[in-house]
């Protein structure tokens, strides 16, 4: 198979792009490195540094000749998709129909896309939320990737191209990016082992349903050849932000309480993905679990830094 990974140079894409190297695929990496990190991408894939909102992107893509897309290619801040929206959409929207027009035009089979369960759904009344909930997103971010899932859904009506949108809950593991306002594990974690204090936004008291990077890599690689649609992709456990702290700091080896800062202005109480529907269709569901993840995490940035 012939694959192609965008975004293979960043935190998700680049693991991904590890595993079809693994199991004996072609693999090409498309990244613009301003996330990624030239040195995570294979050394047994070809890369090309573009951006996915490029008009050389067709070009790309036709010389690559993937059977399959695995598009994690994407501005991944909330925060900044609320002070600058028109880039939030530039990227995840415009990037998105780039990106499936140019798999159309290669002749590609299949789109599995990077989708967001948490920032999609929004606050929901079912917890945890199973895939036909009602969306109402509540940033810029999570309407560009609702809108994204639409353009999936009209191309594979226009032009036949099948499209998996997997839902991710909060993912977490080796390579995520400590720096900015993204990756609340990695930030804590190198925090953690560096003596840094830790601050936690408000009283702590809000969850999230925090998925292992390693269990996603296996959903989008079940997503290769299972029934194309929308999938959940978590844990359906809710985690407060205190207990992860407490979970990270014991891994650490720290014995000092968290900081408390104020809470952020809009940021969701609740947040939990009902996997029950991919467990079903996809034959998918998380194997690991979050103490383990949590400790081998710590471990990754005691080493790394």
């Amino acid at each position: 198979m012939r694959a192609l990974v965008t975004g293979g140079a960043g935190f998700i894409g680049s693991h991904i792009a590890d595993a079809l190297v693994d199991a004996g695929h072609t693999v090409t990496v498309i990244d613009d490195l301003s996330r990624g990190r030239r040195e995570q991408v294979n050394a047994a894939a070809t890369f090309v540094e573009l951006d996915i909102t490029s008009p050389r992107l067709g070009s790309a893509f036709a010389d690559a000749r993937p059977d399959i897309v695995f598009h994690e290619a994407a501005q991944i801040d909330v925060r900044e998709s609320v002070r600058d929206p028109l880039h939030d959409a530039d990227v995840n929207v415009v990037g998105t129909v780039n990106v499936l027009r140019a798999a159309v035009d290669a002749g590609a089979r299949r789109v599995v896309f990077a989708s967001s369960g948490g920032a999609i759904y929004g606050d929901t009344e079912v917890i945890p939320t199973p895939e036909d909930h009602p969306c109402r997103p509540e940033s810029p971010y999570g309407t560009a990737k609702l809108c994204a899932e639409a353009y999936g859904g009209t191309f594979n009506r226009q032009a036949g191209l099948e499209f998996v949108a997997l839902r991710y809950a909060n993912v977490y593991g080796p390579r995520q990016d400590p720096h900015g306002e993204a990756g609340v594990v990695a930030i804590f974690a190198t925090r953690l082992v560096h003596g840094a204090p830790v601050v936690i936004n408000g009283d702590g008291g809000q969850t999230r349903d925090y998925v292992h990077v390693h269990d996603v890599v296996r959903a989008n690689l079940a997503a290769v050849d299972g029934p194309a649609g929308i999938y959940n992709i978590g844990t359906g456990i809710e985690t407060d932000v205190n207990t992860l702290y407490r979970m990270l700091a014991q891994a650490a080896g720290v014995d000092v309480d968290a900081e408390h800062g104020p809470a952020k202005p809009g940021e969701q109480r609740r947040s939990c993905l009902d996997p029950a529907g991919t467990r079903e269709r996809l034959g998918w569901s998380a194997a690991i679990s979050f103490e383990d993840g949590v400790r081998s995490t710590v471990d990754f940035f005691r080493v790394s830094g």
